[in-house]
């Protein structure tokens, strides 16, 4: 266990204090997690002894020079317990709990990158025969239901305001770690009017979302974001399993309620409808695009803001987010990975949780050049034995992640080599691990790019912004939202989410083409009915009906037809595969990349070279899992290189090519880094 943990049931508050305190602590809160309330401006002795005691020990500490940053101080207690104050005080590193029963002190700190956000709520009116006492204990929290001030359903008998702060602490295990969902309730009922107790609480709440938001602590009435625009989240349900809509509506909105993050919700209906959609709309109405499916969707929304006029503009203002829902989820992995998030037990989790902090990293993207298309990658290019498994396992979708597995010991039998050539330009990689000069020339970032066009395309540029007009443009049906939190409030604490918070049933199924999603206040969900709601008119196959014009930053290589230059590496023959990632994961359990990084400038291009033993490649295989499958000495058949650009020259058509995933055509292909040309959303 670690130190940043609460007072909190069926869990140990430090290594120090052990399991006994624990089971104190359980009973004490009666397995429901912290409610504690503040005493009347008169208040005990105890409480005024220990005020004292906190400002006298705060003294000290500053006078030491170690004291962090104190914002709020107050003194709390539990009805239901005599003899139990709690001192809260919230720094500039967390929410300190200081407990003091009977003599005996024990003190915990929330740290702020664990607090995702709070509300003020009121309580709600209960029914006829309940009791109504405004001194009545919350410790048994799964009586107390709360509502928005305004809902018309508050209890006016009760002048509290109730104050729930909502964090996942990181714990630690064997297995690598979880983040376990705590609530903790401070109820403000020091003063004989809900007014004045409500200030008190709106103070609490506005000096802890700046500190989250990682705002100057300033005084404010009431608490307002920075940025007031919406989320825009794009969901595609028949991603991986086909059970994103289920996982959105019970594992997703009630974080996004819990951090006040307003969001438009739109469902995808066929291929290409979300490249589309970035295209055609005003992209500037949202903060930030999230997408909720695997690296399919993520790879049709970039691509989709490549194809604007104003790509350069939206590629800066707007970073992507991505809820894994997919069977691949290599980009979830990887931005997981690198920060030291736990992935495996929660992967929906832990990005949702990346998603609501609010935080972006810049993203190397790889202009991907083909016969006829051009595109931009962030995750890798293949050819080869991993591209077939890929594309062939789509047959065995419907049993998830598992199909890659299944369909690797297939290929590995039945194994394939292709004809070709494969030439790069070796990166200059520094020991910090950044990419050198190369094509780069040791620069960064978008600059003044101007934009490139694609082969056998027309101009087909409209004005989105002006075009639109504002319009909403989609004729989907938009449902106003329950602002009832009592089902999502839950005061319990688990390492299960489906254990302690119940599923927010919508008013239809969650399979339907029309449902509803829990969200925060003024959030909708948008569903397409019908074909004539799409952002465009679309031709066969999900394509747009004319050619639309890709943009983005022009390429510095050769033309796809012209000799390489003398300054690459050419190697021709026979190859199992050749793969290109710029992400340390290809997928959950696919560590392909170890060394590499968000915005190192670097492709890490794999060869393995035909006459490579079953045996070696079942140990490449095996390996793939822990980012052990390159051999410790040099191999001529196995090698792994950090070039900035590649090409690839199959001598035939037959087997696989796969960019992000999707499958292109198989012919000549090259590519190119642009290092920080994007940004993707990242826990801290």
């Amino acid at each position: 266990m670690t130190t940043t943990t609460t007072y909190k049931p069926k869990v140990n508050l430090s290594d120090e204090l052990g399991e006994r305190h624990g089971r104190e602590i359980e009973d004490d809160f009666g397995g429901k997690g912290i409610a504690v309330v503040v005493p009347d401006r008169n208040a005990s002795a105890a409480a005024i002894e220990l005020q004292a005691e906190a400002a006298a020990h705060q003294m000290i500490l500053a006078a030491a020079g170690s004291a962090a940053t104190v914002y709020l101080t107050e003194t709390f207690y539990i009805s239901s317990k005599k003899n139990t104050v709690f001192e809260v005080r919230l720094t500039d590193k967390g929410l300190c709990l200081k407990k003091q029963s009977n003599g005996a002190t024990k003190e915990q700190t929330i740290p702020l990158k664990d607090i995702i956000g709070c509300r003020c709520l009121r309580s709600k009116r209960r029914s006829r025969g309940s009791s109504s006492c405004t001194c009545a204990s919350i410790s048994s929290s799964s009586q107390l239901k709360v509502v928005e001030e305004n809902s018309g359903e508050q209890d006016e008998t009760d002048v509290s305001a109730y104050l729930y702060i909502y964090a996942y602490i990181l714990k630690r295990s064997r297995r690598g770690g979880f983040r376990e969902r705590t609530t903790i309730t401070l109820r403000f009922r020091s003063f004989d009017r809900y007014e004045d107790n409500n200030r008190e609480a709106q103070k609490w709440r506005a000096s802890i979302k700046q500190l989250v938001a990682g705002e100057p602590v300033q005084k404010p009435v009431a608490y307002q974001p920075r940025d007031t625009r919406k989320m825009l989240i794009i969901l595609n349900p028949k991603s991986g399993s086909g059970k994103a809509r289920e996982m959105f509506q019970q594992r997703v909105a009630p974080i996004f309620a819990e951090a006040e993050i307003p969001y438009d919700l739109h469902i995808t209906k066929k291929s290409n409808w979300a490249r589309e959609f970035v295209r055609v709309r005003d992209v500037y109405l949202w903060r930030g695009i999230v997408v909720v499916g695997g690296d399919g969707i993520f790879f049709e929304v970039l691509n989709g803001l490549f194809e604007r006029e104003d790509w350069q503009t939206a590629i800066d203002e707007l970073p992507m987010g991505i809820i894994p829902c997919g069977s691949g989820n290599g980009l979830a992995k990887t931005v997981s990975f690198l920060y030291e998030e736990p992935f495996e037990t929660k992967p929906v989790l832990a990005s949702a949780l990346m998603v609501v902090k609010g935080k972006h990293s810049m993203l190397d993207v790889v202009r991907v050049e083909t016969r006829s298309n051009i595109m931009f990658s962030f995750l890798s290019v293949g050819w080869g034995l991993i591209s077939d498994i890929d594309i062939e396992s789509e047959r065995l979708r419907a049993i998830g992640g598992q199909r890659f597995t299944v369909w690797s010991v297939h290929r590995l039998i039945s194994l394939r080599t292709y004809q070709g050539k494969v030439s790069y330009l070796p990166a200059l990689v520094s020991p910090s691990g950044a990419g050198g000069e190369g094509l780069n020339g040791g620069g960064g970032g978008i600059g003044t790019l101007k934009h490139s066009v694609s082969y056998n395309t027309t101009l087909n540029c409209r004005d989105c912004r002006a075009g639109l007009g504002g319009q909403d443009g989609t004729n989907g049906s938009c449902d106003a939202c329950d602002t009832n939190f009592s089902d999502v409030l839950s005061l319990e604490t688990g390492t299960n989410l489906d254990s302690f918070r119940p599923r927010i049933d919508s008013w239809y199924s969650a399979t339907s083409r029309k449902s509803t999603y829990f969200s925060t206040v003024d959030s909708v969900y948008e569903s397409d009915k019908a074909s004539n709601d799409d952002p465009t008119q679309c031709g066969p196959n999900g394509g747009t009906a004319s050619h639309v014009q890709m943009y983005g930053p022009p390429s510095r290589l050769p033309a796809l037809t012209a000799a390489i230059p003398d300054s690459w590496q050419t190697i021709a023959g026979e190859f199992v595969m050749v793969h290109a990632a710029y992400q340390t994961h290809l997928s959950t359990e696919c560590y392909f990349a170890p060394q590499s990084r968000l915005n190192d400038g670097i492709i890490w291009l794999l060869i393995i070279r035909a006459g490579v033993s079953r045996s070696q490649l079942l140990s490449f295989l095996l390996g793939l899992s822990s980012g052990t499958h390159l051999p410790l000495q040099p191999n001529e058949y196995i090698q792994m290189v950090p070039v900035s650009a590649f090409r690839i020259e199959p001598a035939g058509t037959n087997g696989h090519m796969t960019v992000d995933g999707e499958k292109v055509e198989c012919g000549p292909i090259q590519g190119e880094v642009f290092p920080s040309l994007g940004k993707v959303m990242v826990p801290k």
